[in-house]
């Protein structure tokens, strides 16, 4: 007799923990069946960055999702090239930064209804690699940082560490400006005391802040 009121007891409480779970799936399936499949709605082009802000413009060395609807071998995820391009079949190079993907899709769709019947196109950006500056010298964690909106040289050299040997008031900023590097001044101890502030820059895709 007690065995089987263990038992009962087991099962009750089995019941009460999985009957959740049941209500959520039953929910999810129903929502399911709500939404449609077809590639009709997207009206042959859609676009889902890897950020919020659809206006991002797709940089070099940012990783690209591209769906082609029935097309498997066009289909592929795929890096943007230094030069900006990617090599899509049928298309051979692309034109990728400096669009969004909205855009993307709607200029792989359009090369492709040379050869496909309305052709329907997803752009996806998986990795974003081309908004990042770069920690260098003494520093604990020298390398890549991604380039958050409205980043100060400040903000990011507070990223890392430094070392015993790094001359706080000797870190600089390199940047890439019409073709030729341009060096920066960035007197650490100064800003963090609330002078030289015009120092504090807006940092950029590509900065180099080097602490020596």
């Amino acid at each position: 007799m007690k065995r089987f009121e263990i038992n009962a007891l087991t099962l009750t409480v089995v019941v009460l923990l999985f009957t959740p779970a049941l209500a959520t799936h039953g929910r999810a399936s129903a929502a399911s069946q709500g939404r449609t499949s077809d590639p009709q709605v997207t009206k042959g082009i859609s676009a889902t960055p890897a950020i919020a802000d659809q206006t991002y413009k797709i940089g070099p060395q940012d990783v690209v999702q591209i769906d082609v609807w029935k097309e498997p071998e066009i289909t592929r995820t795929i890096p943007v090239r230094p030069d900006g391009k990617i090599s899509l079949p049928l298309l051979n190079d692309v034109q990728a930064a400096g669009l969004t993907a909205m855009e993307l899709a709607n200029s792989i769709r359009g090369g492709l209804t040379k050869y496909l019947t309305n052709p329907q196109v997803t752009v996806t950006v998986t990795q974003i690699n081309s908004l990042r500056v770069f920690l260098t010298g003494e520093v604990t964690k020298p390398g890549a940082i991604t380039l958050l909106p409205n980043m100060t040289a400040l903000q990011a050299v507070a990223t890392t560490g430094f070392t015993q040997f790094a001359r706080l008031n000797g870190i600089y900023i390199l940047r890439l400006e019409n073709g030729r590097q341009v060096k920066y001044p960035f007197h650490y101890k100064d800003v963090v005391k609330g002078r030289k502030a015009e120092e504090n820059i807006l940092l950029k895709p590509g900065d180099v802040i080097v602490i020596p």
